[in-house]
């Protein structure tokens, strides 16, 4: 299936009511995920966070597509912020959010999250989004009295991806293994 079929098809996925409460569902637990379940690993300078706010992105790509697990990203991001504030709003971070959503939904929708799908998502992901692009925001962000270049940043990136690589791929691919049975209604024509 082509990149605009795909997208234009987890738009459709919208159309229904109960879509759209799992959606939100999901998205209320990318919130509460993101809050509760993480942790820094202090022996690597705090510069390591563990967590488990990518699951649901990576739930709602499986289940219905690009679109809506771009939204859960970048919804997420912005309700996170709007519920407990820590500093000024960045819209980096949502930014980051909506393409983690796009590239897990683009490999996941219609295609069942396979080990080799989980494996190609997390790399696209971690290298683009997580490793990248998250340095620039950061360096952005804290290079200004620091002195710290965005290499410095790009390396704290790598090490945590690396830290991260192998409990993210798993819980990735078990919970895409469970949303593959799950089946949610249509929005069905009623006839008169």
């Amino acid at each position: 299936m082509s990149i605009s079929k795909k997208l234009f098809n987890s738009f459709l996925e919208m159309k229904s009511i109960y879509s759209i409460a799992v959606i939100a569902m999901l998205l209320a637990l990318r919130v509460v995920l993101g809050f509760f379940a993480n942790a820094t690993l202090p022996f690597f300078g705090n510069s390591v966070k563990l967590g488990a706010g990518f699951l649901p992105i990576a739930v709602t790509a499986t289940i219905f597509g690009p679109f809506p697990a771009a939204l859960v990203g970048a919804l997420g991001d912005i309700v996170s912020f709007m519920i407990a504030p820590t500093g000024m709003y960045f819209p980096g971070f949502t930014i980051n959010g909506f393409l983690t959503g796009l590239i897990y939904g683009f490999l996941f929708y219609k295609n069942n999250a396979s080990l080799k799908n989980v494996i190609i998502a997390w790399f696209i992901n971690a290298l683009t989004v997580e490793t990248f692009i998250n340095a620039y925001w950061l360096y952005m962000l804290y290079s200004g009295g620091s002195g710290k270049t965005y290499m410095a940043y790009l390396i704290t990136r790598f090490i945590s991806e690396a830290i991260k690589c192998v409990p993210e791929i798993i819980l990735i691919f078990a919970f895409g293994k469970l949303t593959k049975n799950i089946n949610i209604p249509k929005l069905q024509k009623q006839r008169r």
